[in-house]
C-alpha cells in the first residue's frame, strides 16, 4: 500500500515539473560609489503608496537582457571571500552542535533540554528577524554580522571553559543556547543585505543560491570535523579551536569596501528609526502591493511552519522501520542524503545559470512536497535514499529563488525590514513544524503524520499559487519598445 503511493506521489511530482516552463528574470547593473544618504522618516515607510515602492523596486529589479553566466558571482573577487567566510562560519556552527549536544546528553541526559535547543535555535529568528533587519537598513550591515560572530565565538568558549572546569550546569546550557540563537539573527538578515552590497542586482541570484550551497557544505563538513574534534582534542579544547573558526569572517569584514558608505548616491538612502513592532506593521503595509514578496514570504511561511526540516528529527525511527536504524554508515547516508542533494541542486543550477521566477519556485516547493510524502510512506532504502536527495535538491532550489525574488524586489530603504521579515517567516516559524510532524507522529504514526503534513502543505501552496503567485510573465511582441 505504501509502495503504491510512494509511486503516485512521484508521479505527481514529475508533473508539476512538466506543467511549467522557467524563464528568466532581466538584470541590472549596479555602480559602486560612495554617496550621502537621505534618512527616510517611518511615516514615508508606513504610507508609502504603490507607485512610489514599484519605481524603487523596478530600478533595482530591472535591467538589460541577457543570457545568464553560470558561477556569476564568483567573479566578483569580494564575494569569494565573503562566502569562503560564510562557509567556515557554517561549519563552526555546525561544530559546536555536534560537541556541545553530545556534551549535554552525556551530563544532563535531558530530553527537555534537547527540546529547549530546538526551540532556542529557531524562536530568536521569529521574534527579532525584523528589528535586525531594521538596524541593518539603518546601520552598517558588517558591524551587524560582526556582533553575531562574536556572540558564537563567546558561546564556544564559554562552553569550553564550563567543561574545563566541570562547573556546566543546565541553566549555563540554556543561555549558552539561547544566546547561541540570537547571534544567527544578527547573522542572517544583515548578512543577506551585504549580499546585494557586494554583488548587485544582476548577480544577486547566483550570489544567493551559492550562499545556500555553502550553507549544506557546512552542515555536511562540520558533523564529520566536529566528531574528530571530539576524538582527537576532546570537548573543551575542541570548541576552544573552533571558536577561531569565526576569525576570517570578522577579519574581512572589518575593512571590506562594502556597506552604506560604499554605495552609490541613489542607493545609499539612510533607512528610518528602529521602532521595534511598529517596524514589522509598517514594513508589511509597505510591501502589500508588491505581488512577489509578498508571495515568496507566503510559501516560505508556509513551508516552514508545516515540515521545514521537523523530519530530520525523525530520521533514528523512520531509518529503524527501514532496516537501517544503528549507527552505521547506512543510518549516516539517510541523514547525508537530503544536504547531498541540496549541495548538488545549487551546483547544478549554477552552472545552468537558472534565474528565479515566482511561478517556478512555486512548483519546486510543490514537487517538494510530493518528495516528502513519497519518503514518509517509502518501504524501501534505497528509495527513500533517492526521495531524500530529491527533497534536498527542491528546498534548495525554491528557498534560494524566493530569497534572491525578495531582496530583488524589496524596496532599497526598507530592504534590511523586508529581509528580516522573509527570515521570520523562512526560519523563525520553523519552531513550530514539531508539532505538525512529532506530536502527531506520536499520535498517528511518524509515517502518515509526514505524509500527511506533506499533502496538507502541497494543498495550501497549490491555494498559494492560485491566488497569491504573480502570472506568468509575457513576451513583448515583435517590434514592441
Amino acid at each position: 500500500m505504501r509502495a503504491t503511493h510512494t509511486i503516485a506521489f512521484c508521479r505527481m511530482g514529475l508533473d508539476l515539473m512538466a506543467a511549467t516552463g522557467i524563464s528568466g528574470l532581466t538584470k541590472a547593473a549596479s555602480a559602486d560609489m560612495r554617496g550621502r544618504r537621505r534618512v527616510i522618516t517611518p511615516s514615508e515607510v508606513a504610507n508609502a503608496d504603490h507607485s512610489g515602492i514599484a519605481l524603487s523596486t523596478a530600478s533595482t529589479a530591472s535591467g538589460g537582457p541577457g543570457a545568464p553566466q553560470s558561477f556569476a558571482a564568483l567573479r566578483h573577487p569580494g564575494y569569494r571571500a565573503y562566502l569562503f567566510g560564510n562557509a567556515l562560519a557554517m561549519m563552526a556552527d555546525s561544530i559546536e552542535h555536534v560537541i556541545t549536544y553530545w556534551t549535554a546528553f552525556q551530563k544532563f541526559h535531558s530530553p527537555a533540554l534537547g527540546g529547549f535547543a530546538v526551540i532556542s535555535h529557531w524562536l530568536p529568528f521569529l521574534l527579532f528577524s525584523t528589528l535586525v533587519g531594521a538596524l541593518a537598513d539603518r546601520f552598517d550591515p558588517r558591524r551587524l554580522v560582526q556582533i553575531g560572530m562574536g556572540l558564537f565565538m563567546f558561546c564556544s568558549l564559554a562552553w569550553s571553559v564550563l567543561i574545563l572546569t566541570d562547573s556546566l550546569q543546565m541553566w549555563h546550557a540554556a543561555v549558552l543556547l539561547l544566546i547561541h540563537g540570537c547571534a544567527g539573527v544578527f547573522w542572517a538578515p544583515p548578512g543577506q543585505v551585504l549580499i546585494h552590497d557586494i554583488v548587485g542586482p544582476a548577480q544577486l541570484p547566483s550570489a544567493v543560491r551559492l550562499m545556500a550551497t555553502s550553507r549544506y557544505v557546512g552542515l555536511l563538513a562540520g558533523p564529520a570535523v566536529g566528531a574528530a574534534f571530539l576524538l582527537i582534542f576532546g570537548p573543551p579544547h575542541g570548541l576552544m579551536i573552533n571558536a577561531f573558526f569565526y576569525l576570517p569572517l570578522i577579519l574581512w569584514l572589518w575593512k571590506a569596501p562594502y556597506g552604506p558608505r560604499f554605495r552609490a548616491a541613489a542607493a545609499a538612502v539612510r533607512g528610518p528609526a528602529v521602532r521595534g513592532l511598529a517596524d514589522i506593521i509598517a514594513t508589511i503595509r509597505a510591501i502589500s502591493g508588491e505581488r512577489t514578496i509578498v508571495s515568496m514570504i507566503l510559501l516560505s511561511g508556509t513551508a516552514s511552519l508545516i515540515v521545514a526540516n521537523a523530519y530530520q528529527a525523525q530520521m533514528p525511527a523512520f531509518g529503524l522501520d527501514l532496516g537501517h536504524g544503528d549507527a552505521g554508515a547506512s543510518y549516516s547516508a539517510l541523514l547525508a542524503a537530503d544536504a547531498a542533494g541540496a549541495l548538488t541542486g545549487g551546483v547544478v543550477l549554477e552552472a545552468r545559470g537558472l534565474q528565479p521566477n515566482p511561478r517556478t519556485a512555486f512548483v519546486f516547493a510543490m514537487v517538494w512536497c510530493c518528495a516528502i510524502a513519497a519518503f514518509a510512506l517509502s518501504t524501501s532504502y534505497p528509495l527513500a535514499l533517492a526521495l531524500l536527495f530529491m527533497a534536498g535538491f527542491l528546498e534548495l532550489s525554491f528557498n534560494s529563488m524566493a530569497q534572491s525574488l525578495v531582496q530583488l524586489h524589496a524596496p532599497p530603504p526598507i530592504r534590511g525590514r523586508v529581509i528580516g521579515l522573509y527570515s521570520m517567516a523562512g526560519l523563525g516559524l520553523r519552531a513550530f513544524s514539531g508539532i505538525t510532524v512529532g506530536i502527531m507522529g506520536g499520535l498517528i504514526g511518524i509515517h502518515w503524520s509526514l505524509s500527511l503534513s506533506a499533502l496538507t502543505l502541497l494543498a495550501m501552496i497549490g491555494f498559494l499559487f492560485v491566488f497569491a503567485a504573480p502570472p506568468r510573465s509575457r513576451a513583448p511582441a515583435s517590434g514592441a519598445e
